[in-house]
């Protein structure tokens, strides 16, 4: 039966039969648990001793029933349709829908990927096509890229001193680097016939980019900002709880102030669906960016 199947069939089923396992075991392991008092007289009496059990109580007696902290399937579904019944509601500077946390973040990050692809691309075009500018360069791109975006925080506060611009120069610290060392790779790669026939030719440096460089070195260029759209999303979470205001990353640490695990985890499930279809939008324009030869 099985056998017939094909290939993505078959990982739809094995997904789903990991969806389900999952679930099992979630809804095992929030079950309220029974608190009993010790059998054992000595046990018992140095419980009821320590407080921790009425006096009087009879060994072995059942005392309470403890519901787990951490929400249960189905307390976690009705968290989601609760959010997800009026997402862009607005009722105060702490009290706004999933929609507009995530709309404020999406925003945030898209500011400073866009200004990593102004800078980083085109500084990128410039390596990988100068030598001399790519050993002058690299030593401050080697010497910056590795430092934590976060480090660059305190900094950014003090200089910038607004909370919502210093979270975009954060995203456009840490997108910057993926997308300016896969450009340099893409465009020093290109093959040195098709530069040397341009050479022959007399193309100016403007049509050669435009017509033989970056078409050579899209697919390239498209994974690097593929990969720096996917470290701004993961950034952007971690500079929201710093910098506070409005943002699903700020929405995880307030919630977790408040002690609600079933909206932390559901700002989790939020931040992972937007990641996935972020990357699943790069994916596509990498696969057109891409060709056969």
């Amino acid at each position: 039966m099985f056998g017939k199947l094909t290939q993505q069939t078959k990982a739809h089923l094995l997904s789903l039969l990991l969806v389900i396992s999952m679930l099992g075991i979630w809804q095992v392991a929030t079950l309220p648990t029974k608190t009993t008092a010790p059998t054992d007289p000595i046990a018992l009496e140095y419980e009821m001793l320590m407080g921790n059990i009425p006096e009087g109580t009879p060994a072995g007696a059942t005392l309470s029933t403890v519901q787990s902290d951490f929400p249960s399937p189905v307390n976690f579904a009705k968290i989601s349709l609760e959010h997800l019944s009026d997402p862009f509601y607005d009722k105060g500077p702490n009290d706004k829908g999933i929609g507009i946390q995530l709309a404020y973040s999406i925003v945030r990050v898209l500011a400073g990927f866009m200004l990593a692809m102004m800078v980083g691309i085109p500084l990128g075009y410039l390596l990988g096509i100068s030598q001399i500018a790519n050993k002058a360069i690299s030593p401050f791109i080697q010497l910056l890229k590795p430092i934590s975006p976060l480090a660059w925080m305190p900094i950014a506060l003090y200089t910038i001193k607004d909370a919502n611009l210093s979270a975009v120069f954060v995203i456009f610290i840490c997108s910057i680097w993926p997308m300016l060392t896969n450009t340099a790779f893409g465009v020093a790669s290109v093959r040195r016939e098709w530069l040397n026939v341009a050479r022959t030719l007399e193309v100016d440096a403007l049509t050669k980019a435009r017509k033989i460089v970056l078409p050579a070195a899209a697919p390239t260029i498209v994974t690097g900002m593929r990969i720096s759209m996917g470290i701004a999303w993961l950034v952007i979470v971690a500079a929201e709880m710093l910098v506070g205001g409005t943002g699903i990353g700020y929405f995880v640490w307030n919630q977790w102030n408040n002690l609600s695990l079933g909206n932390v985890i559901f700002a989790v499930l939020m931040i992972g669906l937007v990641g996935m279809l972020l990357d699943l939008i790069f994916a596509k324009l990498q696969r057109k960016a891409s060709y056969t030869e």
